[in-house]
């Protein structure tokens, strides 16, 4: 299991930015902080290491008492959104709890992160826009499938449904991570942080940030890749023809 310390925090919605370049960059504006430590697991007590981060308050008339004595005991007020993160001890012992984590603690500038938050859900679909399928054509002789699934086994080998076939039902509503999100710029003053790109979930929903598990700097797919150019002048005049000569 990937180890990565992160931040607990809240879709705002999307925008966008210029950069210095003139380049036109759509960005996720996600608020994340102040994040509190109200909690953390040791190895000696519970055989692994994390921090239990809250985020945005809660009024105490809705907690209930085992949760009001777990808040009372890190000191730290009742939080909405409560998420368990593992780390190593090393980082776990910088950490007290009661303690305030802001993005600019553990984050930098131009750094990739990976997003988890709640998708939007879209109801019982159909294999149509759920599983992006075609259907079939609406011409003479097809009577009432256009938007069918089609067969989905045979009767007498298997002699039932194989697991995970596509079929309609429940889109949307599932825990869902968009990867490696180049952090574009940090605001200290107001807690919150761009992202470029989108990131899944309605305006308003928690989302738990942290650093990328599969790369340590961002790589932007098509970027920096000078196209060689073609010997061919016939190739060279349609590329300078399309404006990539």
């Amino acid at each position: 299991m990937a180890i990565r310390i992160g931040l607990l925090g809240k879709k705002i919605g999307m925008t966008q930015v210029y950069a210095d370049d003139g380049e036109r960059i759509p960005v996720t504006v996600l608020q994340t902080g102040p994040c509190y430590v109200v909690g953390k697991r040791t190895m000696e007590r519970d055989g692994y290491s994390a921090l239990i981060l809250g985020f945005d308050d809660k009024p105490a008339r809705l907690v209930n008492k085992p949760l009001t004595g777990f808040f009372k005991a890190g000191d730290v007020s009742p939080k909405r959104f409560v998420q368990e993160l593992r780390i190593d001890a090393a980082d776990a012992e910088k950490f007290e709890v009661g303690s305030v984590i802001k993005a600019q603690d553990i984050f930098e500038e131009g750094v990739p992160l990976d997003v988890t938050s709640r998708s939007i859900g879209k109801g019982f679909q159909g294999v149509i826009k759920r599983h992006n399928m075609s259907g079939t054509k609406a011409t003479h002789g097809v009577h009432e499938v256009y938007r069918h699934g089609g067969s989905i086994g045979c009767r007498l080998t298997p002699g039932r449904v194989a697991k995970g076939k596509k079929m309609a039902g429940q889109m949307g509503d599932a825990t869902t991570k968009i990867q490696n999100l180049q952090l574009l710029s940090i605001n200290e003053d107001e807690n919150y942080i761009l992202v470029r790109g989108s990131v899944a979930g309605a305006k308003g929903c928690y989302v738990t940030i942290t650093k990328a598990v599969t790369r340590e700097v961002y790589q932007r797919v098509g970027m920096g890749q000078e196209e060689a150019r073609s010997k061919n002048p016939l190739k060279a005049s349609k590329q300078a023809a399309a404006g990539r000569a």
